[in-house]
């Protein structure tokens, strides 16, 4: 799949929305909050950005769909041909899915680096974002 690059189409936008293709036929307010998003996510992506900034894309989401669009956004950033930068609070997803990581606290940043450093720095994390990593 070539991840909504070159010849961007539907078909591949429901390739990775699935959810979507079954409610092709309903209007945008008959979506869920997590459907919502995915087709926002996918109107993007159909004009072919060089760069994917998701600003808390997970907000308010049911776990599941969560797990769905981390998914995909895994999918995008692999294929290297666009940068995806995602600002999340979900301090376990983001980190899972980084490969650089930028903490900021009260506006001053704290941590900038590869987001496996942090990942392994519980003190850092418990103070800034409040969580503890899983094992």
């Amino acid at each position: 799949m070539s991840c909504l690059r070159g010849d961007a189409s539907l078909e591949e936008a429901y390739a990775l929305f699935p959810r979507l293709k079954e409610r092709r036929r309903n209007g945008g307010t008959q979506l869920s909050g997590g459907e919502q998003q995915m087709l926002s996510i996918a109107r993007t992506l159909m004009t072919r950005p060089d760069v994917l900034l998701l600003d808390e894309p997970l907000e308010g989401l049911a776990p599941v769909i969560c797990e769905q669009l981390m998914a995909v956004f895994e999918e995008l950033a692999k294929d290297g041909s666009r940068a995806v930068v995602l600002v999340e609070q979900h301090a376990e997803a983001a980190l899972a899915f980084a490969t650089r990581a930028v903490l900021m606290a009260n506006g001053t940043i704290v941590h900038e680096g590869p987001a496996a450093a942090l990942r392994r720095d519980a003190e850092l994390l418990h103070r800034h974002v409040g969580v503890a990593m899983s094992a």
